[in-house]
């Protein structure tokens, strides 16, 4: 029993504009069947005792109707036009030409077409032995025939030994030739196919690469908006409150803290034409005025304290130069977390920033001391989801949750010798 084929080893279906010219070769293979009948007839292939023209016709029917579905059934079609040569010449009917186009056609479709290899040549190779047992059997009996008719027979090498074996050599070629080029053409057709199935595999990807990449852009937005967003928008609302609660009381200052506003405002303001400069720009455009960077962590704390968040900074180790990615990626993790600090910290909450330079990585710490509930007991937000985010991207890891003795803590470590991955 064969083997089943694999969807990879068999070739593509014959199309239908395939099978419709199946059906116009052989009606085209049928007329020149009859007319090659007609005129050998009378060229007198066979001298005059032949059958009359409508074995002919019947012939030119035989040999050429299977050829109409040569690619639906290819073995069929083979052993029926063999069948119909081998009775054809033994009746002497006179059509020696199209007989022979249409047998090689046939061993080649089976070739060609016929996914079951094993069946494919166990077909051909029956085909091909039946042939020249056959042409062995007439080579005797015209060798054995008594009439002295024809080529001379005298001699080891005559004229008529020369003739069979001429013979014997033009089926051999004829044979030959369309077994091999039948399985040139099915080698080829796979090949073709796995092209066709790689070039679409690799369209696939494409289109999933390109909707990857609209994925992690519209991420990469979202997370730069919502850094820029939140962290002015909190300020602006702790200080509008303040601005309320002292409005009747104390007009200076809520006039300070309606300023206070005002200037977050402008801030968002600037902070989102950056962020869209950086957006429209390709890499190698964007200027380094439009991306934050480490050095901006001091005006990010004096900010905090402006808002109403006691904050200090302490830078330890000699500074490094990081890639510009990693910057911005430690500034919005900073910004996130005193965001935080501010908004669930409660009233009384106090942040200190830790920026750690050791020999192969760069630390990044925020701690308050303020309440724990509101980041503890909750759905991790957008905010922290994005601060998760810059770290994998910088390549680094983050730590985020409660302290043991109090307060809460964000630690992002990112190794200075790892590029940022994008």
């Amino acid at each position: 029993m064969s083997t089943p084929l694999t969807a990879s080893r068999r070739r593509a279906p014959v199309s239908t504009a395939g099978l419709r010219a199946d059906v116009w070769l052989a009606l085209a293979l049928l007329l020149a069947a009859i007319l090659s009948s007609a005129l050998g007839s009378v060229a007198g292939f066979y001298g005059e005792d032949v059958p009359g023209m409508e074995w002919g016709l019947l012939y030119a029917v035989a040999i050429t109707a299977p050829l109409a579905v040569r690619r639906r059934y290819p073995s069929t079609a083979l052993v029926l036009v063999a069948l119909a040569f081998i009775v054809g010449v033994s009746f002497r009917i006179p059509e020696m030409y199209v007989v022979n186009i249409a047998l090689f056609i046939a061993m080649y479709t089976v070739g060609a077409w016929v996914d079951d290899r094993r069946r494919a040549t166990i077909v051909r190779v029956v085909v091909i032995c039946a042939m020249f047992l056959w042409l062995l059997i007439t080579m005797y009996q015209s060798a054995t025939s008594p009439t002295e008719d024809g080529l001379s027979r005298a001699g080891l090498f005559s004229p008529f030994v020369a003739f069979m074996l001429i013979q014997f050599l033009v089926n051999a070629a004829f044979f030959g030739g369309a077994y091999y080029m039948g399985d040139r053409a099915y080698a080829a057709a796979l090949e073709r196919g796995a092209l066709e199935e790689r070039t679409a595999e690799l369209e696939r990807e494409r289109e999933v690469t390109a909707a990857q990449a609209v994925a992690l852009d519209r991420v990469r937005i979202a997370r730069e908006l919502h850094d820029v967003v939140a962290h002015h928008v909190s300020a602006m609302g702790v200080q509008a409150g303040a601005a309320r609660a002292v409005l009747d009381r104390d007009p200076a200052a809520a006039r300070e803290s309606l300023l206070s506003v005002e200037q977050s405002a402008r801030s968002a303001l600037t902070e989102l034409r950056q962020l869209l400069e950086t957006l429209r720009s390709s890499e190698d455009e964007t200027s380094s005025e439009s991306t934050v960077r480490l050095t901006d962590l001091e005006a990010l704390v004096e900010h905090a304290r402006e808002n109403g968040l006691p904050t200090t900074l302490a830078v330890v180790g000699a500074t490094t130069e990081l890639p510009v990615l990693t910057q911005v990626n430690l500034y919005r993790v900073a910004q996130e977390a005193l965001t935080n600090a501010r908004r669930h910290g409660g009233p009384d909450a106090s942040a200190d920033v830790r920026l750690r330079y050791d020999a192969d990585l760069v630390e990044l710490e925020v701690t308050n001391d303020g309440r724990t509930s509101a980041l503890g007991t909750t759905r991790p937000g957008l905010g922290i989801v994005g601060m998760r985010e810059r770290a994998a991207a910088s390549g680094g890891t983050i730590e985020i949750g409660p302290r043991p003795r109090g307060g809460y803590l964000v630690r992002m470590r990112v190794p200075i010798r790892v590029e940022a991955v994008v």
